[in-house]
C-alpha cells in the first residue's frame, strides 16, 4: 500500500486520526478522553453501530493513541466461527499475557487454566509457537468445571496487576460474534472496574443483542456521516468521483463511510455507469458484491488463500497457513493491494468483517466444503474446532461428525459453557441420521439452553422436537424447558398455560415429570398470585401418589401454591425433608423457600445458609435463586446479609434480561433502606421494580414494592402516602391481593390508618383478612394481626391484644416487628399515664431498632422516651450499620485477619478495591491500622454496641 493510501485508511500517526474518520470530531473526542484514562466517565463505553459505519476504526484509533500514553492494550475482535466455542474469545484476549497467570493465586489459576483449556503445568503458553497448538476445549474435558465467578475473578485480578504501572486498555472489536461465556466475564469485569485504572471500549453491531452490556452501560453511537461528511470522505479518495457517479454513490452509501469508500473505488476501477447491484438492496449486500468483484480479478492461490482465512478466521489462522505452500508474500500481497487484508507482526487479517463474508459466499459450496475439510485435517489436536469444520463441510447427515459435536457439547457443559453446549447440540441433531436420535439431541440442547436465558432459542429447539417425534417423554421434556424460563420472564399466564398442559400429558402418562412441571407452575402461582392456578395445581397434585419420590419437590409445590393450607401439615415434617436433603443443595434451597413461607424463619435462615454452603462447594449459585433467602434475612434482623443477597441477584438478573427477578431483588433492597431511613432511594429502587414488570402477571411483586413505599412514607412521616400504599395490597372489597404477601401489611396498614382517620374501615379489612387465614396462620401472621387489633381497638380493649401480640418468646423471631409492637405498647401506656410500665418497652424498642440501624424508628422511640421522662443518650446508630453491604464484608473478613488478595477472592472483587474500601472505611471507624479492627470485636467502638459486630463476624 502506498504511503498516501496508508494514509487515507486511517494508518497516519497516533496523534492524527487522518480522513478515513472524517466527520466524526465529536466520537474522536470521546475516544481520546477514554484512553487518556478521564475518570469523569464511565471506565466502560458501548461503541454501537451499523456494519461500516466506523467502530472499527475508531477502536484501532484508540490502541495508536496508547503509543502517546504509554498504555499496555489488550484487543480481541469477535468472529462468527469461534460463537459455538466457550471461552475463545477470553483465550484470545489474554494470550499475549499467558505467563502472567502464574502470579495468580492457585484457585483463580487453575480455574481460568480450566476455561482457557491450558494445562496446570503450561507456564509457557505465553510463546505463540506453544499457543498455537493449545486447544483450549479439549484440555479442559479432563479438568474439573471452572466457577465461572472465580474464573471472572481471575481475570480482574490479572488485569489489576497489568495495569501497573500504567493504565490498561481492553478493546473487543465485533463483540457480537464474542462467545457467550467469554461475554459473561466480560460483563463480570465491566460491572466491578469502578477505581481500576482499566479502560473497556466494547464495538458491536446496532442491531445485536450484547448480553450482559444491554443497558447500564455508557454507549457511543456511532451513525451515518452528514450530507457535507459524507461528500469530505469523498473528496479524499485517491480518484474522487463526480457527476451522477457521485450522486449515487451518495444515494447507495447513505452516509456509511465503508460503502462510500468501497463504492468510490469501485468507480474509480471504471466499472459502467449502469452496473452493479440494483434494487433497493441492505447496504451489506451491495459491499459483499463489490469485494466479490475484486475477488474475481485476484490470482487463483490469493483467492484460494483467501477463502481458507475466511473459513478458518483468526482463531484457525495458524491452520489455514499450514495449508498454504506458497510465499506469504506471493499470496497475500495481491489482497492487500486489493485493500481486503491486512498484514502486520501478528499475521493476516480482514479489513473488514464485511470482506470475509463477501470472500466466503462469493465461493461456491463445494470450495468452501474443500476449505473446510483442509483446515479440519489441520487441527487434529484441536477436537473442538475440528467438529465444527466437519459440520460446516457437512452434505448429508453424518453419525461420525454428530458424535463429534456431542463430545464437544459435553466438554463445553462441563466447563459452564451452556451457548456452546445448546450450538453443538443443535448442529449434532441436524447431523444425526436418525429421527429419534436428533428429537433428542434436539431436548438436550433445549435443557441446556435455558441457562442461557434466551428464551426465543429454546422454543425454536422446543419445536424442532415436536417435528421429530410424538415421543410424550421427549416433547414433555422440550415443553418443561420453556417452561421453566418462562417463569423468569414477565409473562405468567403464558408461562402457566404451557407448564399446565405439560402436566396434563405427565399425568395422563403417569410420568414423573408431573411433578416437575407442577414445581415450575407454582413458581407461576406465587408470582401471579392468581387463585385459579392454586386450584388447577391442586387438581394435578393429586394424580402423584403420596409415596413417589421427591418429598422435598412434593413440599415445594404445596407450600408455594398455598402457604396457609398447607401449613399445619408441611411444618412438623420440614425438618424431617431438611435433615434428608443435606447432600442436594437444590433440594436443601426449595426446602428453605418452604421454611419462609411457613414463617420458620430462623429455619429458613440456616438452611439458606446452609444450602449456600453446598452451592459453593459444588459450583456458583443458581442464577435463577429466588429472592426468599433475602426476606428471611431481613425478617431475622440481618438486613446487611439481605442487601448482599439482593445486590447480586439483581446484577445477575440484570446481565441476563430476566425482568422479574430483578424486580424481586429491587423490592427486596427497596425495604431495607426503607427501614434503615433512605426513603428517596426506597423509592427509586421500587419504582424501577414497578416498572419491570406488569402488576397483574407479578403481583407478588406489586405488593412487595407497595409495601416499601408504604415504609418509605412512614419514614419521613408521610402517612396519607402510607395508608394509600399499604392499602393498595388488598382489593376494595378487602381480598388480598397476592395470598402469601398481602397479609404481611396489616399491621402497617392498622398504624397509617389509626393517624389518618380511616380506623373503621381498616379494622373491616383486617378482620376479614383474619377470619380468611384463620385455618392455617402462622405464628407471625397471628401476632401481626394482634398488632393490628390493638392499634385499631378501643382503648379498654387494647391492652388484651396488645399483650397478645407480645405473648412468649416466639416473636423474637422477627426483631424489628417485636419491636414495633413494644413501641407501639410503650406509647400507649404512656398516653394512658402509666409511665412506669412504659419505660423498659419503650427501652427495649430503642435498642433493637439501633442494633438494626432503624433511624426513622430510633427518632420515634427517642421521642417517647423523653415524653417519658427519659434522656436517652444521643449516640447516633452504630457505625456498622453505616457502612455498605459489601464494606461490611470487607470489614468481617479483614478482622479475621484475611489479606487483601483472600478478601477479594472470597468477594470476587480485585485486591486493589478491597484495599480502597478499606481506605475509605477506617476514618467512619474511627480507626487508623487494620490491626485495630479485632479490637472492634469486642465492642469497643464508640457509639457501637458489641451485639453488633457479633453480628457482623458471625
Amino acid at each position: 500500500m502506498k504511503n498516501g493510501e496508508r494514509a487515507r485508511a486511517g494508518h497516519d500517526s497516533p496523534a492524527d486520526p487522518g480522513p478515513a474518520v472524517v466527520g466524526r470530531e465529536a466520537e474522536i473526542a470521546e475516544i481520546r478522553s477514554r484512553v487518556a484514562a478521564d475518570r469523569s466517565h464511565s471506565s466502560v463505553l458501548v461503541v454501537e453501530g451499523d456494519p461500516g459505519v466506523g467502530k472499527s476504526v475508531l477502536l484501532d484509533l484508540a490502541v495508536r493513541l496508547t503509543r502517546d500514553t504509554g498504555q499496555r492494550v489488550l484487543k480481541a475482535v469477535g468472529s462468527e466461527s469461534e460463537t459455538p466455542l466457550a471461552f475463545a474469545g477470553l483465550h484470545q484476549l489474554l494470550r499475549p499475557v499467558l505467563r502472567s497467570l502464574d502470579g495468580l493465586p492457585a484457585r483463580q489459576r487453575s480455574a481460568l487454566r480450566t476455561a482457557l483449556g491450558l494445562a496446570e503445568d503450561a507456564g509457557d503458553a505465553g510463546d505463540a509457537g506453544d499457543a498455537e497448538h493449545t486447544d483450549h476445549a479439549d484440555h479442559a474435558d479432563h479438568a474439573s468445571t471452572p466457577d465461572a465467578l472465580l474464573v471472572g475473578l481471575a481475570v480482574l485480578t490479572l488485569l489489576s496487576d497489568l495495569s501497573e504501572p500504567a493504565p490498561l486498555l481492553v478493546v473487543v472489536d465485533d463483540a457480537q460474534w464474542i462467545d457467550r461465556a467469554s461475554l459473561d466475564v466480560l460483563s463480570f469485569l465491566a460491572r466491578r472496574m469502578a477505581g481500576e485504572p482499566v479502560t473497556l471500549l466494547m464495538g458491536v453491531r446496532a442491531a445485536a443483542v450484547l448480553p450482559g452490556f444491554d443497558k447500564g452501560y455508557e454507549r457511543l453511537e456511532i451513525g451515518p456521516l452528514s450530507g457535507d461528511a459524507a461528500n469530505r470522505l469523498l473528496d479524499e479518495q485517491p480518484k474522487r468521483p463526480t457527476g451522477r457517479t457521485r450522486a449515487r454513490i451518495l444515494r447507495e452509501a447513505a452516509g456509511n463511510p465503508l460503502a462510500l469508500v468501497e463504492l468510490a473505488r469501485a468507480a474509480a476501477d471504471r466499472e459502467p455507469e449502469g452496473s452493479g447491484v440494483e434494487g433497493p438492496l441492505p447496504v451489506t449486500d451491495r459491499l459483499e458484491g463489490i469485494f466479490a468483484r475484486h475477488l474475481r480479478l485476484l490470482p487463483e492461490a490469493t483467492r484460494r488463500a483467501l477463502l481458507l482465512l475466511a473459513a478458518a478466521d483468526a482463531a484457525d489462522a495458524p491452520a489455514a497457513a499450514r495449508g498454504l505452500p506458497e510465499a506469504a508474500d506471493t499470496v497475500w500481497a495481491p489482497a492487500e493491494r486489493a485493500g481486503l487484508v491486512r498484514r502486520d507482526g501478528t499475521g493476516v487479517s480482514f479489513r473488514h468483517p464485511l470482506v470475509r463474508s463477501a470472500v466466503y459466499h462469493a465461493a461456491p459450496f463445494e470450495q468452501r466444503r474443500r476449505a473446510h475439510l483442509a483446515l479440519a485435517r489441520q487441527l487434529g489436536e484441536e477436537p473442538d474446532r475440528r467438529a465444527w469444520h466437519l459440520a460446516a463441510a457437512a452434505v448429508r447427515p453424518d453419525e461420525q461428525v454428530s458424535a463429534a459435536l456431542r463430545e464437544t457439547a459435553g466438554r463445553a457443559r462441563r466447563r459452564g459453557g451452556h451457548a456452546a453446549a445448546a450450538a453443538a447440540l443443535e448442529r449434532a441433531a441436524e447431523l444425526s441420521p436418525h429421527r429419534a436420535d436428533q428429537a433428542r439431541l434436539l431436548a438436550d440442547a433445549a435443557d441446556a439452553a435455558v441457562f442461557t436465558g434466551q428464551l426465543g432459542w429454546v422454543e425454536h429447539l422446543a419445536a424442532g422436537v415436536r417435528e421429530r417425534s410424538d415421543d410424550p417423554a421427549l416433547t414433555g421434556r422440550a415443553a418443561l424447558a420453556t417452561g421453566r424460563l418462562m417463569t423468569m420472564g414477565p409473562h405468567h399466564t403464558a408461562a402457566f398455560g404451557l407448564l399446565s398442559r405439560v402436566a396434563d400429558e405427565a399425568a395422563a402418562t403417569r410420568s414423573p415429570r408431573l411433578l416437575d412441571a407442577l414445581a415450575a407452575a407454582a413458581v407461576v402461582r406465587y408470582y401471579s398470585g392468581e387463585e385459579s392456578q392454586r386450584q388447577r395445581i391442586e387438581t394435578l397434585l393429586a394424580d402423584v401418589p403420596d409415596s413417589a419420590a421427591g418429598g422435598a419437590l412434593r413440599a415445594w409445590v404445596l407450600a408455594v401454591s398455598d402457604p396457609a393450607g398447607a401449613g399445619a401439615s408441611l411444618a412438623p415434617a420440614l425438618p424431617r425433608l431438611i435433615a434428608a436433603a443435606k447432600d442436594e443443595a437444590g433440594s436443601l434451597t426449595a426446602l428453605a423457600v418452604v421454611a419462609w413461607l411457613l414463617d420458620r424463619t430462623p429455619l429458613a435462615a440456616r438452611t439458606f445458609d446452609e444450602a449456600f454452603g453446598r452451592w459453593q462447594a459444588h459450583g456458583p449459585l443458581p442464577a435463577g435463586l429466588a429472592c426468599a433467602a433475602g426476606w428471611a434475612y431481613l425478617e431475622q434482623g440481618r438486613w446487611a446479609d439481605a442487601r448482599s443477597v439482593a445486590a447480586e441477584i439483581a446484577e445477575v438478573a440484570s446481565a441476563a434480561g430476566l425482568d422479574h427477578a430483578e424486580a424481586c431483588a429491587r423490592t427486596l433492597d427497596a425495604t431495607v433502606l426503607a427501614l434503615l431511613g433512605e426513603p428517596a432511594e426506597a423509592r427509586d429502587s421500587a419504582e424501577r421494580a414497578l416498572a419491570l414488570v406488569d402488576p397483574l402477571e407479578s403481583r407478588s411483586v406489586a405488593v412487595f414494592a407497595r409495601r416499601a413505599l408504604g415504609l418509605a412514607a412512614v419514614a419521613e412521616g408521610d402517612y396519607d402516602s402510607a395508608y394509600a400504599q399499604f392499602r393498595a395490597a388488598f382489593t376494595e372489597d378487602g381480598d388480598p391481593v397476592h395470598y402469601h404477601v398481602s397479609p404481611t401489611v396489616l399491621a402497617e396498614l392498622a398504624a397509617a390508618a389509626v393517624r389518618r382517620g380511616h380506623r373503621e374501615t381498616a379494622a373491616r379489612l383486617l378482620e376479614h383478612s383474619a377470619r380468611h387465614l384463620a385455618p392455617g396462620m402462622s405464628a407471625r401472621l397471628s401476632l401481626l394481626v394482634e398488632r393490628g387489633r390493638a392499634l385499631l381497638a378501643e382503648p379498654e380493649h387494647a391492652e388484651r391484644h396488645f399483650r397478645a401480640a407480645l405473648a412468649g418468646e416466639a416473636g423474637e423471631q422477627w426483631p424489628f416487628e417485636r419491636a414495633q409492637t413494644r413501641l407501639d405498647y410503650g406509647e400507649w401506656l404512656r398516653r394512658q399515664r402509666r409511665v412506669a410500665e412504659a419505660r423498659p418497652l419503650l427501652t427495649g424498642a430503642l435498642d433493637t431498632f439501633r442494633r438494626l440501624g432503624a433511624r426513622p424508628w430510633i427518632d420515634r422511640a427517642k421521642a417517647e422516651l423523653r415524653a417519658a421522662g427519659i434522656e436517652a443518650d444521643t449516640a447516633a446508630p452504630g457505625a456498622l450499620t453505616e457502612l455498605s453491604p459489601q464494606q461490611q464484608q470487607i470489614v468481617r473478613l479483614a478482622a479475621h485477619g484475611l489479606t487483601n488478595r483472600e478478601i477479594g477472592e472470597k468477594l470476587f472483587l480485585s485486591p486493589r478495591t478491597v484495599g480502597s474500601h478499606l481506605y475509605r472505611v477506617f476514618p467512619k471507624l474511627g480507626i487508623t491500622a487494620r490491626t485495630q479492627l479485632r479490637d472492634l470485636l469486642t465492642g469497643a467502638l464508640p457509639g457501637t454496641g458489641s451485639a453488633q459486630w457479633r453480628q457482623l463476624t458471625d
